[in-house]
């Protein structure tokens, strides 16, 4: 960042986040935190290791590689998922590996892995695939008029979540339980003044009690699709329910019980479309801001594609668009700051770390540090071209024995559709529409990705 000038005011620049340059206060910092909690990062920690203060609590920002390893891997029962994170997540997806810590979260972990294991995620691509390509269809059917790729890329990874999670299932009604999901990130997400000054879970927080009818509807509704899916039984590829039935941990060997089942698969569902939905528009919004980059994306996929729809197969000889998704991801991380709740002394960089401090991992100041990436506030995927960043310096789906268990199965549907949608389509952007990314829950693009699109 250029110490004289905002990044906002700088020519050839994606869009990005006005960092803090002056002490904001506990007011201030609620009040921003509420519009965009990203809004509170100080602009400084793009440039150093770690910086620290108080806000109600103590808290310390962390941007070092090797800080960043301590907590996620070699100190990691020091530094569970932060309380506010805890009360914000819990009433919606409960205990589930999210949430869990210690040896409820390892048995989970153990029992899940195998879900996610290459064969099991290439056998699902042909959802992937399938979703593609009704995407194209409906963005052919909208015209020569601008479209919202948020909305589309929501639709389109919702389609393969819910297809990969209940196929076959009538009883799931996916509008509800969407509009239930977005309704509870929407208001129960916002960061409440309890939170801040960690308030005990039992004071009760408005906006979550709002939404509390939806979420127990969104339950209500899982839980009788799991039961009718275990009486059903498994028919043809088994599908994600299929394989979390089958589960079991290989250590004690335990098996979810239907709450467990249902926290999962709610988890898995919220996480498996958001993400993938948030990374794919903004890679859409980048690729119509420079144009030299689609043209070069679209020639790849055309070499490789040859017209055809994008299949799991193909994944691994699409490098470029891989390598899109990489600098989407980085530039604007869906989980854009994570934070952890300090249990005994420690120390960072040099600092003291005390029992019940908030140490923060703001994900992306991390991405745009100035001591870990050249041109951080650029687009260029190329940089990605024989080019493997510190392991910990780059954390889109964190890192860890906890780095996110469904990683390789969001790449391969990111990658299906991004390289799908460029065969078909070319974008353009409209101006006066730039997206304002804005984080509550997740890094989202505020006010929609509107784009043009035409044929190819």
């Amino acid at each position: 960042m250029n110490d004289q000038s905002p990044i906002d005011e700088q020519p050839g620049l994606p869009v990005s986040v006005p960092l803090v340059t002056q002490p904001m206060g506990l007011w201030g910092s609620l009040q921003a935190s509420r519009r965009n909690v990203l809004s509170i990062i100080p602009q400084v920690a793009t440039r150093q290791p770690i910086i620290s203060g108080k806000t109600g609590k103590r808290w310390h920002m962390v941007m070092d590689p090797d800080a960043i390893r301590r907590m996620l891997l070699e100190n990691l029962d020091n530094y569970p998922k932060s309380v506010v994170t805890k009360n914000l997540l819990r009433p919606a997806i409960g205990e589930s590996l999210f949430i869990a810590e210690g040896a409820h979260w390892r048995w989970q972990r153990r029992a899940a892995a195998p879900v996610f294991s290459h064969r099991n995620v290439m056998n699902l691509a042909p959802i992937m695939s399938a979703a593609a390509e009704r995407s194209v269809e409906r963005i052919a059917d909208a015209g020569p008029r601008a479209v919202d790729f948020l909305q589309e890329m929501v639709s389109v990874t919702f389609d393969v979540i819910s297809d990969v999670t209940f196929s076959g299932d009538e009883g799931f009604e996916r509008n509800s339980v969407h509009g239930a999901i977005d309704a509870y990130i929407a208001e129960a997400g916002k960061i409440s003044l309890f939170d801040i000054l960690g308030f005990p879970d039992w004071v009760p927080r408005p906006g979550r009690a709002f939404s509390a009818g939806g979420v127990k509807a969104m339950k209500q509704m899982a839980d009788g699709a799991i039961e009718a899916h275990a009486q059903r039984g498994q028919e043809g590829v088994p599908d994600l329910l299929d394989l979390l039935l089958a589960g079991e941990d290989p250590e004690t060997k335990r098996s979810m019980n239907v709450a467990e089942l249902r926290d999962n698969l709610l988890t898995f569902i919220v996480a498996g479309h958001e993400t993938t939905a948030l990374t794919l528009a903004w890679s859409l919004y980048l690729l119509a801001f420079d144009q030299d980059v689609q043209d070069q994306a679209r020639s790849e996929v055309q070499s490789v594609l040859k017209g055809r729809t994008a299949t799991g197969e193909d994944v691994a000889n699409l490098p470029f668009i891989r390598s899109i998704i990489d600098e989407a991801l980085r530039l604007y991380p869906p989980a854009g700051m994570v934070s952890r709740t300090a249990q005994a002394k420690d120390t960072l960089c040099g600092r003291e770390i005390r029992p019940g401090d908030t140490v923060i991992i703001p994900i992306y100041a991390l991405h745009r540090h100035h001591d870990l990436w050249e041109g951080p506030d650029a687009f260029r995927p190329s940089r990605w071209t024989g080019f493997k960043p510190d392991r910990y310096a780059y954390l889109p789906f964190g890192d860890g024995p906890r780095i996110c268990i469904g990683a390789s199965f969001a790449i391969q549907e990111a990658v299906i559709i991004l390289a799908t949608l460029l065969a078909n389509h070319r974008f353009k952007p409209i101006k006066g529409r730039d997206p304002d990314p804005v984080m509550i829950l997740t890094l989202r693009p505020d006010g929609g990705v509107w784009l043009e699109t035409e044929p190819v």
